[in-house]
C-alpha cells in the first residue's frame, strides 16, 4: 500500500536524509527518498548528521539534497514531514496530497505526535537529540508499514 515514501525537511541535509536511510534500511523493497522545502540543492548530508548516521550503520554518503516538487509529492504514497510548518508548505504547494502527509514523529509521545527539531547549525547535543528522535520515530513507522 505504501510503496513510495517521501521524507521531507527543510534543507534535505540533516533530518530527512537520515529518516530516509532509516526507513530504506528497515523496509527493503519499498522506495524511500527525501527532499527539502528549502533544499540546499546538491549539498551532501551535514557532517555531524552524516557521522551519527554512519555510526548507526546507515548509508548517507551518496546523498545529495533535492528540492521537493509537485511531481515527487503526487507520486508518493506517503509523505512524512518533520514539522507542522513543513506540512503547511506541502499543503500550499500540492493541496491534493494533504491526506497522505503526516509527521515523521506521528507515533511519538504515546501516539500524540511530535515534531523532529532541526539541529542545523546547532550543538552536537541538538544533533544527538534529533538523531534519537528520528530513530525512535522510524522504528514506530516501520512497525506500522511492515
Amino acid at each position: 500500500m505504501f510503496n513510495n515514501i517521501l521524507v521531507i525537511c527543510t534543507g534535505n541535509i540533516c533530518r530527512s536524509p537520515v529518516g530516509e536511510a532509516l526507513l530504506r534500511k528497515a523496509l527493503p523493497g519499498k522506495t524511500v527518498h527525501s527532499a527539502g522545502v528549502g533544499a540546499l540543492v546538491d549539498h551532501p548530508v551535514e557532517p555531524t548528521a552524516a557521522r551519527m548516521a554512519t555510526a548507526s550503520e546507515l548509508e548517507v554518503e551518496h546523498h545529495r539534497a533535492r528540492q521537493v516538487s509537485i511531481e515527487m509529492l503526487t507520486a508518493a504514497d506517503l509523505v512524512l514531514v518533520m514539522s507542522d510548518g513543513h506540512r503547511r508548505a506541502i499543503n500550499q504547494m500540492a493541496p491534493q496530497v494533504s491526506g497522505k502527509t503526516m509527521l515523521f514523529g506521528r507515533w511519538l509521545a504515546a501516539g500524540k505526535g511530535e515534531e523532529i527539531p532541526d539541529p542545523y547549525r546547532k550543538s552536537e547535543a541538538a544533533f544527538e537529540h534529533a538523531h534519537k528522535k528520528l530513530m525512535d520515530a522510524a522504528a514506530l513507522w516501520v512497525a506500522k508499514l511492515k
